[in-house]
């Protein structure tokens, strides 16, 4: 991670379905979400292109999974990023919610 990247705030924005990752005040990347129940469907990821390959997409998934994991919720995703990065992380599969709920 460079540097520039340690600064990176990821917050929710439920105005917006969307949980954001800001650098410097500016949202460099987003993750679209919908909610139903107590479930968050990961829809769409996108990251700045300047950004893309320096872990800031990586910041953006692990930070909203932790939020969602601290509100006691599940997940479920259709987004290919946040699909492969589940992949690599067995340690956040307890938040994927069982097929058909």
């Amino acid at each position: 991670m460079t540097d520039e990247l340690h600064d990176l705030d990821v917050r929710d924005n439920p105005a917006d379905r969307r949980y954001e990752a800001l650098l410097g005040g500016r949202v460099v990347g987003f993750s679209q979400y919908r909610l139903i129940g107590e479930r968050v469907v990961f829809l769409h990821t996108e990251i700045d292109p300047g950004l893309a390959g320096r872990g800031a997409g990586t910041q953006l998934v692990q930070a909203a999974l932790d939020d969602i994991r601290s509100r006691g919720r599940r997940i479920t995703s259709k987004c290919p990023f946040v699909s492969a990065w589940l992949e690599r992380h067995p340690e956040y599969a307890d938040l994927v919610a069982p097929p058909g709920t």
